[in-house]
């Protein structure tokens, strides 16, 4: 992606489009927007969703794009703590094991979005934007062991997970 990871660049359409920092009524617009989208076509339909996928040099498919944008949508706080570190915490844990279980296990990246737009109000709407994106964008089995150790609060063995999804702590 022309140099710029994932993470990286939808960190910065995050804090430029979604999240800047004064918050004004277009950025509120947009969430809301992507927020009540039924579809892909919905997400797609929105100019700053399309400078996104330019951004991030059209190498990301147009569900994976969709549901990148109606997750990053329900972000509220950049913290450096990564999503699967948060659902983990607390006692009981912000998201239970059960509900955990079920996330990790989706392939589908609309599925995915679904359970994340409501598993993320348990944390506060806090995490890690270029993390998540990274993680959304190359769900796979490595992403799905790094999610369950950091949920757990343990380090993942050597070797198991590697570089490119290993989250980004932009």
């Amino acid at each position: 992606m022309s140099g710029d990871s994932v993470g990286a660049v939808a960190l910065g359409w995050w804090g430029g489009a979604l999240r800047p920092p004064e918050d004004g009524g277009a950025a509120r617009a947009l969430r809301a927007r992507l927020r009540r989208s039924r579809g892909v076509v919905d997400v797609l339909a929105e100019a700053a969703v399309i400078g996104l996928y330019d951004r991030l040099d059209r190498r990301i498919s147009p569900q994976a794009l969709a549901a990148l944008a109606q997750v990053l949508a329900e972000v509220e706080r950049h913290e450096a703590r990564r999503l699967a570190q948060a659902f983990g915490t607390g006692d009981p844990k912000a998201l239970s094991p059960l509900r955990f279980q079920r996330l990790i296990r989706v392939d589908a990246s609309d599925a995915l979005a679904q359970g994340l737009r409501r598993a993320l109000p348990m944390v506060g709407h806090a995490c890690n934007v270029a993390s998540l994106a990274s993680d959304l964008v190359h769900w796979s089995e490595p992403v799905r062991v790094r999610w369950c150790f950091d949920y757990y609060g343990a380090r993942p063995p050597a070797g198991t997970v590697s570089d490119h999804v290993s989250g980004e702590t932009e």
